[in-house]
C-alpha cells in the first residue's frame, strides 16, 4: 500500500510539472487502486480495535465499505477533470518533457511489477495455509483483488510510455492528451462500478442474491406435509460474505421452534445471524 502510494505521489507531481497528462492519468488511476488497498487495510484495523464495541449491532465491515463508496465520488470527480485538461490539451498543446516524463513512467512500471511480485507470494502463501477456514478463504479474495489493480497498473504504466514514446520519437504531442482521456475514462468506469457494488451494500439491496434462493429451499421443502413456508423474508449483507436474515413462517408443524429453524439454515455458513418467527395455521 505505502509503496503504491508513494509511486502515485511521485507520477501526480511529475506528470503535473512535465506537462504529460499520460503520466498524470497513470498517476491518478495508481491512486484507486491504493485506495483500494488502503481501505482493505483500514477496514482491518477498524475491524480489531471496535470488534467488542457494542454500538456496532452487526460488527464494523461496512466501514470499508463507506470509504469505498467515499473514494469512488471523489475519484469520478478526478476522471472529470482529466478529461477536461486533456481536451484543452488537444486544441491547446504544452511543452511536454517526454524523456523525463517516460522516466518516471518506467519507475511507475517497475514499482507495480514489484508490488505484483509482493501481492503474488502473499497469496501463495495464504493458498498454502488455506485449511478452508471461512475468513482465511475471504482474505484471500482480498489480496487477489490487491493483485488484479496493481496488474492494471502496469498495463496503464505500460499504455503512458508508449505514449510518451511516441511523442518523443514522432512528434505525437496530441498522443499524451489522448492517453489522458483513456486514463480518465479506466478511472471512471472502476470508480462507477465501485460506486455501484457500495451503494448496493449500504442500501441493502441484496434480495438478488442467490443466498436468498437457498434459504427458502431450505426451509419450503415442496410436497412435506408441514407445509411450512416463508410469508416474510428480509436478507443483508454484514460483511464480505456473511449475511443476516429475518424470517416469518406458517407451518402446520406444532413442534416447529426457531432453533430446529437455525439448525437447518446451518448448512449455508454466510447466515451468520437469524431472527426467526413462527405462526402456525
Amino acid at each position: 500500500m505505502w509503496i503504491t502510494a508513494t509511486m502515485m505521489v511521485v507520477e501526480i507531481a511529475s506528470g503535473w510539472w512535465f506537462n504529460s497528462m499520460a503520466l498524470l492519468a497513470d498517476g491518478w488511476h495508481m491512486s484507486s487502486h491504493a485506495f483500494a488497498i488502503g481501505m482493505s487495510a483500514f477496514a482491518y484495523g477498524a475491524a480489531r480495535r471496535y470488534a467488542q464495541d457494542p454500538r456496532f449491532a452487526f460488527g464494523t465491515w461496512k466501514i470499508e465499505i463507506l470509504g469505498g463508496f467515499a473514494s469512488a465520488i471523489f475519484l469520478l470527480g478526478v476522471a472529470a477533470m482529466m478529461i477536461t485538461g486533456s481536451v484543452e490539451r488537444l486544441f491547446s498543446p504544452q511543452i511536454i518533457h517526454f524523456r523525463e516524463a517516460i522516466f518516471v513512467a518506467v519507475i511507475g512500471l517497475l514499482v507495480n511489477v514489484v508490488c505484483a511480485v509482493i501481492l503474488n507470494k502473499a497469496r501463495g502463501g495464504h493458498h498454502h495455509h488455506e485449511h478452508g477456514a471461512h475468513d482465511h478463504h475471504h482474505h484471500d479474495l482480498n489480496l487477489k483483488s490487491a493483485y488484479l489493480h496493481v496488474i492494471a497498473d502496469a498495463a496503464t504504466s505500460v499504455l503512458a510510455i508508449i505514449a510518451l514514446a511516441g511523442g518523443l520519437f514522432y512528434g505525437w504531442s496530441w498522443l499524451d492528451s489522448v492517453m489522458g482521456i483513456v486514463g480518465a475514462i479506466l478511472v471512471a468506469s472502476w470508480a462507477k462500478g465501485l460506486l455501484l457494488d457500495t451503494g448496493k451494500v449500504l442500501l441493502d439491496r441484496e434480495m438478488d442474491h442467490p443466498i436468498v434462493d437457498e434459504i427458502r429451499e431450505v426451509i419450503e421443502v415442496p410436497g412435506h406435509p408441514d407445509e411450512t413456508k416463508i410469508v416474510d423474508l428480509h436478507v443483508w449483507r454484514v460483511g464480505a460474505a456473511a449475511y443476516s436474515c429475518a424470517i416469518s413462517l406458517v407451518t402446520r408443524n406444532e413442534t416447529l421452534a426457531p432453533d430446529e429453524v437455525r439448525e437447518q439454515l446451518r448448512q449455508h455458513e454466510e447466515i451468520v445471524h437469524t431472527t426467526i418467527e413462527i405462526h402456525r395455521y
